[in-house]
């Protein structure tokens, strides 16, 4: 499932793409026609992210809000095509073909009639979702959920959700409200730190990457209770999130390590990937900007190799149905 740094770069993708624009809304597929009837030829007015939650809102006039939620889950993606007057992704979302959490390479070349117009491509499998602007044209496969609401309704959607550290404020009043709500929440419960990181309506946007990495670089248990973690710590862990969320937003990969902790430790096998059978995760490797697939974790995909630090085995286990990482050394 994509963490939310990866929806807030396909709302600014789609931004870019489609904003000020008469949209043309189909569903090749046939399961959202009603949803794309409300949509077909209004104005895209933009695209917001909240964690996981993708809102575009078309702008019918007279305060005729329509709002397009989509959860991508599992299984979800948007892929793109361009006329070539922008650069394009091919693809954001889960069943691309990711090296880590990062977007897939820029689409080939477009096609184009005889007269030197351009012709978007025919939709692809189970299309949802097609929106066809001047330049570009964007297709939702896959997703959990996909519908259109009202203002209200989003709102409603919203007032579910935890701040989300990537968005200025946190979705709060300002960015201090934002981590005083996550602090409060978790200090509330005697659920796991661990399994509160995963819960959107605790904090918005983490998944098992950003979980795993920032439990780590916080030196904190993941299965200790929400209550027994001192306020100074969750609010260490909040601001680390900022930080590593935001980066991740901007470049579209996640890198979690301290430049002095990333040499691979004694004992660990040369694998190509981060995990202990060689299951390659990050980076964008062709890019000699980039931090190696190898090098850019701590203990996520790690289990079984040497702690970056203490060079105790990673462990690892299941979590509320999710594989949790962590070592038990450093986060004693």
């Amino acid at each position: 499932m994509p963490e939310g740094h990866t929806v807030h770069r396909l709302a600014r993708t789609l931004d870019e793409l489609f904003a000020g624009q008469q949209v043309a809304v189909s569903s090749p597929q046939g399961r959202f026609d009603a949803g794309a009837a409300l949509l077909d030829g209004v104005p895209f007015a933009g695209a917001e992210a909240w964690g996981k939650q993708l809102f575009c809102r078309f702008d019918a006039g007279a305060g005729d809000d329509r709002w397009l939620r989509v959860h991508l889950g599992l299984y979800g993606a948007w892929t793109f095509a361009g006329d070539g007057s922008a650069d394009v992704v091919h693809a954001i979302g889960a069943p691309r073909r990711r090296i880590g959490e990062r977007d897939s390479t820029p689409a080939g070349p477009p096609d184009r009639t005889s007269a030197g117009e351009w012709t978007p491509p025919a939709p692809r499998g189970a299309v949802r979702v097609r929106l066809l602007g001047a330049h570009a044209v964007a297709d939702l496969t896959g997703p959990t959920a996909c519908e259109v609401l009202t203002a209200a309704e989003k709102d409603d959607v919203v007032a579910r959700l935890g701040p989300d550290p990537i968005r200025s404020d946190g979705g709060r009043a300002s960015a201090e409200a934002a981590r005083e709500a996550f602090v409060a929440r978790v200090r509330r419960s005697r659920v796991t730190v661990g399994q509160q990181l995963m819960d959107q309506a605790v904090i918005a946007g983490v998944g098992n990457i950003y979980r795993a990495e920032a439990l780590f670089r916080a030196g904190l248990d993941p299965l200790r209770p929400g209550r027994e973690v001192p306020a100074e710590t969750l609010t260490a862990i909040w601001d680390d999130l900022v930080v590593l969320m935001r980066d991740g937003a901007g470049t579209g990969r996640i890198v979690t390590t301290r430049p002095g902790d990333r040499d691979t430790p004694p004992g660990a096998p040369p694998a190509p990937g981060a995990g202990a059978r060689g299951r390659t995760r990050q980076n964008t490797d062709d890019d000699p900007d980039a931090v190696p697939a190898e090098q850019a974790f701590y203990v996520y995909h790690r289990d079984g190799l040497p702690c970056r630090v203490c060079a105790t085995p990673v462990l690892l286990k299941e979590l509320a149905g999710r594989t949790l990482y962590w070592c038990g050394v450093c986060q004693a």
